[in-house]
C-alpha cells in the first residue's frame, strides 16, 4: 500500500478529502478550527513536495441542494491563513475542470461543498424507501454517484483520503473515487494514518490490562461496541444514563432517571455475558441525584438502586468514582467513549472528571489511551487535559464503527480491506 511519506507529489495534482465540517457562528466565522489544523500536515507535505493541491470537503447537511449557509466559501480565508498561501475557490465542485487544469505547483484550490450534490452521499432524493420505485431510483443514483466520483477524480493525478470523520460512509469522495486511481496513486493522509494506528493499538495490539469506558445515555446505541469489546477487555466500565437501565434491570428503584425499559433483559444479558467471559464489569453503586434537570438543582448522593421518587441520577457518586479509578489504575490500554454524567453542568461533571484524571495518570504511567466520540472529546477539552492522553480521535461515528469491528469504506478503498 502506498503511503504519503513514500509518495513524491512534485509536479502532481493531488485531490485530498478532508473534513472541514467546522462549526460557524451566525456571522459565518469559524468557532473551532481543530479540523483544519488536523489536516495541515498532509496538505503542507503536498505543497512542500511541489505539488498542486485540490481540497474537497462537505459541510453540514444540505441534503443534496445548494444552501449558502453551508458554503465552503466562508472558510477560504481561514484555510489560506492556516496554509500560509492563497486559496482559490471553485463555486461548483462538479464543474471545476478548468480551475483544476490551470492549477500550478504550489497552488491550492478549494472545491465547493460536495453535499450540494445528492450524488456525493448516493441516496435517492425525494422518494421514500417504501415507494415501489425506490430500488430503481437507488440503482440510478449509484450509477450517478460513480460518474460524480469519476469527475472529481479527473481533476488530479493522485488521491489522498484524510477525513476519518467520514470514513464510515461509502460516499463518492470518501470511497468510490478511489476506484479511479491505481494502488500507487491513492493513499491515506497523515491524520488518517494516526487514526487507523490508534484504533489498531486499541483493538489489535492490546497491552494488558485493557480498560474500556462506555458512557452516554443509551445502552441501545452502544450494544454493538459492548459486544465486540467483551471479547477484548479486562475491565468494562458502563456509565452515564445507560447505567440506570442496568440498575432497574437488577430490581433497583431509579426515580425519574433515564431508562430504556425495552432494554432491561439486554442489560441482564450483558451482565451474564461479562461474568461468563471473566470481564470485570463496573456499573457503580451510587449516584448524584437531582430534583430537576438543571445545574442549580437540589442534589443528594444516594444508592443508584434506591433513588427517591421525583429525583434523577445525573452523575456518578463518590464511591462509584473510586470504582472507576480502580478499574483504570494500572491499565495499559484505555478506551473512553461517552461521559459519566451531565458534564455540561459543572455540578454534575465530577464523574467524568474523575475518569479523565485517572486516564491521564495511567497514561503518565505508560498506558495507551484513546479518547473518542464527541462528548468524550468535549469532556477532556473542558477539563483542559487533552495533552495528557495518548490520542484524541476526530471521528465520532467512524471511531464507533471501527470499535464495533466494522470495516470502514474510506479505509478499505485505500487498503483493500475485506
Amino acid at each position: 500500500m502506498m503511503t504519503i511519506d513514500k509518495f513524491n507529489f512534485a509536479g502532481k495534482k493531488a485531490i485530498v478529502r478532508v473534513d472541514f465540517n467546522v462549526p460557524l457562528n451566525e456571522e459565518g466565522k469559524i468557532t473551532d478550527d481543530t479540523r483544519i489544523r488536523g489536516a495541515l500536515p498532509t496538505l503542507k507535505k503536498i505543497l512542500a513536495d511541489g505539488g498542486a493541491l485540490i481540497i474537497m470537503s462537505h459541510m453540514g447537511k444540505p441534503k443534496g441542494k445548494v444552501n449558502a449557509k453551508y458554503s465552503l466559501s466562508q472558510i477560504v480565508d481561514a484555510v489560506a491563513a492556516a496554509l500560509g498561501t492563497p486559496v482559490k475557490f471553485a463555486p461548483d465542485c462538479a464543474k471545476a475542470q478548468e480551475a483544476a487544469a490551470a492549477l500550478k505547483p504550489g497552488e491550492v484550490l478549494l472545491l465547493e461543498n460536495l453535499r450540494f450534490y445528492p450524488e456525493e452521499e448516493g441516496k435517492p432524493v425525494g422518494i421514500e424507501k417504501e415507494d415501489p420505485a425506490y430500488e430503481d431510483a437507488k440503482k440510478a443514483m449509484k450509477a450517478s454517484q460513480k460518474e460524480f466520483a469519476k469527475t472529481l477524480a479527473s481533476y488530479a493525478d493522485c488521491y489522498v483520503m484524510d477525513a476519518f470523520g467520514t470514513a464510515h460512509r461509502k460516499h463518492a469522495s470518501t470511497a468510490v473515487i478511489a476506484d479511479y486511481f491505481d494502488a500507487d496513486h491513492k493513499m491515506l493522509g497523515y491524520l488518517m494514518e494516526k487514526e487507523v494506528q490508534a484504533v489498531d493499538n486499541v483493538l489489535k495490539d492490546i497491552k494488558r490490562p485493557f480498560t474500556a469506558i462506555m458512557g452516554g445515555s443509551k445502552v441501545s446505541t452502544k450494544i454493538g461496541i459492548i459486544e465486540n469489546l467483551m471479547d477484548k477487555v479486562d475491565n468494562l466500565i458502563l456509565c452515564g444514563g445507560m447505567a440506570f437501565t442496568f440498575a432497574k434491570a437488577q430490581g433497583g428503584k431509579i426515580g425519574n432517571s433515564l431508562v430504556e425499559d425495552d432494554k432491561l433483559q439486554l442489560a441482564l444479558d450483558i451482565i451474564a455475558k461479562a461474568k461468563a467471559k471473566g470481564v470485570n464489569l463496573v456499573l457503580g453503586c451510587d449516584c448524584v441525584a437531582a430534583d430537576k434537570f438543571a445545574n442549580d438543582a437540589n442534589t443528594q448522593v444516594c444508592d443508584d438502586k434506591n433513588i427517591p421518587d421525583g429525583w434523577m441520577g445525573l452523575d456518578a457518586g463518590p464511591k462509584t468514582q473510586e470504582e472507576f479509578k480502580a478499574a483504570i489504575k494500572g491499565a495499559k490500554t484505555i478506551l473512553w467513549n461517552g461521559p459519566a454524567g451531565v458534564f455540561e453542568f459543572d455540578n454534575f461533571a465530577g464523574g467524568s472528571k474523575a475518569i479523565a484524571e485517572a486516564i491521564a495518570e495511567a497514561t503518565k504511567e505508560g498506558a495507551f489511551s484513546l479518547i473518542g466520540g464527541g462528548d468524550s472529546v468535549a469532556c477532556i477539552n473542558k477539563f483542559g487535559m487533552a495533552d495528557q492522553v495518548s490520542y484524541i480521535s476526530t471521528g465520532g461515528g467512524a471511531l464507533l464503527e471501527a470499535i464495533e469491528g466494522k470495516i470502514l469504506p474510506g479505509i478499505a478503498a485505500i487498503r483493500g480491506d475485506k
